[in-house]
């Protein structure tokens, strides 16, 4: 059995938001405005977040950053991280 079998597919969604938003404000904004757990975030810098989810959830994943952050923009959606860094490389992960 594949691991994508037993635990889905992920789309990650590239929002443009606020200069001043950092992961950690997200993350308490996202609680306040979820009844559930939050949706993870994989990355946010330079005004930009990735933010991790199901195929299914992406729609409403999507209005819970507008009510967490009225001036977020969704950029795009992929099935990959490879796909987004390569976009946008300003996300590329640091070397260690």
């Amino acid at each position: 059995m594949v691991v994508k079998e037993k635990r889905g597919r992920y789309r990650y969604v590239v929002f443009s938001v606020s200069p001043e938003m950092r992961k950690e404000l997200l993350i308490k904004r996202l609680r306040s405005v979820c009844s559930g757990d939050p949706p993870y975030i994989v990355q946010c810098v330079s005004g930009k977040a990735v933010i991790r989810c199901s195929p299914k959830d992406r729609d409403e994943m999507i209005g819970l950053m507008f009510q967490a952050d009225p001036s977020s923009v969704p950029l795009m959606t992929s099935g990959t991280l490879f796909k987004v860094r390569s976009k946008y490389p300003e996300l590329k992960a640091k070397k260690k």
